[in-house]
């Protein structure tokens, strides 16, 4: 089935070519990724040289159980990307009625509808009962809507709840660490650790459905120099404890400055913040002439999404943009 490709922010080609004369460097706001990155200091030569090793592997994988509350290792896989995930699964599930709670991050509906599956968007949790398969990205991209953990439970089907953005959030937020049955729990490393680069996620699911994930994944998923910068990061609680401190603070500065110039914040997540304005392309062509790129959406139009600056001299470049 042929399926459009979706838009995503993060490539500034495009918007390089419509505003040729904008000043550089630009600004690029159009992701959900933190702005200041992990450290990430001098990796053994042999990441680079060799093929990862299980034990490698096995270091990820603990770091990352630990850093997510998983207590059985086989229910947690290591992939180049959670959207590997994504693309991966619809392959391995029967022809299937699948209901995404949305609208919220496209490729879930075009990954499911790609494989055949048939696939509506549903705008409430209640109205994706009867499904076999339920897709739910919790917190949402790009509303920031978060639903009880307690609330999805009891599914008969099928659940694929995508925890992006919630790294950021305390754990009680996250099914990972008291799976249900019959679910599976993406988790992005990129987002909240500000190292997209590195293309690595997990799968949390019952270990039978994991073993089938790291099947068809293959031997060598996650290259050498990303199984050990995953394994620092996620062993690193101070590094993110600090980082949510100074996202919180951001986000309410970036509000401030979205308000005073007469757009509406509808929410978001710590990493980046949904508005709306009755001429969201105009806001968003302003900023562009001023070298700052934003997220726009087509389904949407009168909303933006803003990922947080990370220096005082662009907070003041936003401002000035859109004063």
């Amino acid at each position: 089935m042929s399926v459009e490709p979706v838009d995503h922010g993060g490539d500034l080609g495009a918007i390089r070519a419509r505003f040729p004369k904008a000043p550089e460097p630009w600004l690029d706001l159009s992701t959900g990724i933190n702005a200041v990155p992990y450290p990430v200091a001098g990796l053994p030569a042999e990441s680079w040289s060799r093929l990862p090793t299980r034990q490698q592997e096995q270091a990820l994988l603990d770091a990352a159980a630990r850093r997510y509350g998983v207590g059985d290792r086989a229910a947690i896989v290591a992939a180049p990307g959670t959207q590997a995930l994504i693309q991966l699964l619809p392959r391995l599930v029967p022809m299937s009625r699948v209901a995404v709670v949305g609208p919220t991050y496209e490729e879930h509906e075009v990954c499911w509808a790609r494989q055949g599956h048939d696939v509506g968007v549903v705008a409430t949790l209640a109205e994706a009962a009867g499904a076999d398969v339920v897709v739910v990205v919790n917190p949402d991209n790009p509303s920031g809507r978060l639903v009880p953990p307690k609330m999805l439970r009891g599914h008969d089907g099928l659940l694929i709840v995508d925890e992006a953005f919630v790294d950021l959030l305390p754990v009680t937020a996250s099914l990972a660490h008291d799976l249900p049955p019959n679910t599976v729990v993406l988790r992005s490393f990129g987002k909240a650790y500000g190292l997209a680069g590195v293309r690595l996620g997990f799968a949390i699911a019952p270990p039978p459905l994991a073993g089938r994930l790291r099947d068809e994944l293959g031997p060598w998923a996650v290259a050498g120099p990303a199984l050990e910068i995953g394994r620092r990061a996620l062993s690193d609680e101070a590094w993110l404890e600090a980082s949510a401190a100074r996202l919180a603070a951001d986000r309410a500065r970036l509000d401030a400055v979205l308000v005073a110039a007469g757009l509406e914040v509808l929410g978001g997540t710590p990493l980046f913040r949904l508005t709306r304005h009755h001429d969201a392309p105009a806001v968003a062509d302003k900023l562009a002439r001023a070298g700052i790129h934003v997220r726009r959406f087509p389904r949407a139009p009168q909303w933006l999404r803003f990922g947080l600056p990370a220096r005082d001299d662009d907070f003041d470049r936003v401002a000035a943009a859109l004063a």
